[in-house]
């Protein structure tokens, strides 16, 4: 009787913590001011794909959305949350809107104080 090995999947579950947060942009004209934006960040890695451009971060970052204003050739306030918001289409991490920028948190913990978590344990 032969006996067939089952081979092991490259897919598998690995619940360490990244340190990573991100989202997706449209890969439109806006999006790509975004990635142009956020490519000038340190810790900010973009994936232009197809249809969507990838956005990976390491810990927090920040869009600032002056920069963006500035980076589109638009007058001041032209780019908000609503704007983002229409071209962002997933993410993962902590996201927070402020009045001038989102921010990305990749540990919950950084951006308890944003979103009014209390991290203090109770019975």
């Amino acid at each position: 009787m032969t006996t067939f090995k089952t081979a092991e999947s490259p897919f598998k579950a690995n619940n360490t913590a990244s340190n990573m947060c991100g989202y997706t942009l449209m890969n439109n004209q806006v999006g790509a001011v975004i990635a142009q934006v956020l490519k000038q960040l340190p810790n900010v890695t973009i994936t232009p794909l197809p249809s969507m451009i990838r956005v990976d971060g390491q810990g927090r970052f920040d869009l600032i959305y002056a920069d963006v204003d500035d980076a589109a050739g638009e007058e001041p306030g032209w780019f908000g949350a609503d704007e983002f918001e229409e071209n962002m289409s997933t993410h993962y991490g902590r996201m927070v809107h402020l009045d001038d920028r989102t921010i990305m948190f990749a540990n919950p913990e950084e951006a308890a104080e944003y979103l009014g978590f209390d991290l203090v344990a109770r019975n």
